[in-house]
């Protein structure tokens, strides 16, 4: 399954969801948005823990990052309240989202 072509609307679908997590949990602010997310801004959840990292959008163009996304996909799917689940070792993440900023 090609990302740019069938993950696309999932990725947007997913976003908007983590948009309304906020709403749902009391942060109302005007972009609906945890108080704690910057704009431009998003949630994901990492490793065993689901330790929770505030990652800009503009890892959305990165190969590696959307490898890990069609991982949280086949894995746990889009379609929850959590937010996205990135099916990684924290270290791992931790390493590759540094060498993207």
């Amino acid at each position: 399954m090609a990302f740019n072509k069938v993950s696309q609307a999932a990725v947007l679908k997913m976003l908007k969801r983590c948009s309304n997590l906020g709403m749902k949990h009391g942060h109302n602010n005007e972009d609906d948005l945890p108080s704690d997310v910057p704009k431009g801004h998003f949630v994901v959840y990492v490793g065993e823990n689901r330790t929770r990292y505030i990652i800009p959008i503009s890892f959305l163009t990165h190969p590696e990052f959307q490898c890990l996304l069609r991982r949280a996909e086949e894995e746990f799917g889009f379609d929850h309240e959590m937010g996205i689940t990135i099916p990684c070792e924290e270290v791992v993440f931790e390493s590759l989202t540094s060498t993207l900023q």
